[in-house]
């Protein structure tokens, strides 16, 4: 009968070790990502005006950050990342630049892929509308 309380006891623990997010776990280290904004809303644009735009960044960690990657949702929507490594506690940007040739509604993503412990692969968003400059307002098809 001990023995099998301790099992259940044993597997109970194990169980409840698994459930901890990692969230919940102090942080050990390591370079941080945190943006100013995640989303960037360009508001009503008319076609083939500026659709460039600047998420700005600090690593609070004490490692440097390194952006392998950001990768748009579609062709339409460019991101332009540093190259170089960021140091703990310095800040720099990523640009976006979206197409406006399309008219409608504007919802993409930009995955940034880093080493971030805490936002290994962080989304940002961007969204809008970009109006026919002829009618002023968008087509009856949505992009």
């Amino acid at each position: 009968m001990k023995k099998a309380i301790f099992t259940f006891g044993l597997m109970l623990m194990a169980t409840l070790a698994m459930n901890i997010k990692a969230q919940d776990l102090p942080n050990l280290g390591g370079a941080e990502l945190k943006f100013d904004k995640e989303l960037h809303d360009y508001g009503k644009i008319e076609q083939h005006g500026n659709g460039e735009c600047e998420f700005v960044f600090t690593n609070t960690g004490n490692e440097p950050l390194i952006i392998k990657n950001a990768k748009g949702s579609c062709g339409c929507t460019v991101p332009v990342w540093p190259k170089d490594p960021i140091a703990p506690g310095a800040s720099s940007s990523i640009k976006v630049k979206y197409d406006t040739k399309r008219i409608g509604l504007i919802n993409k993503t930009i995955t940034i892929m880093s080493n971030a412990s805490n936002a290994p692969n962080a989304v940002l968003r961007i969204k809008g509308e970009v109006l026919n400059p002829a009618a002023g307002t968008r087509p009856a098809t949505e992009n």
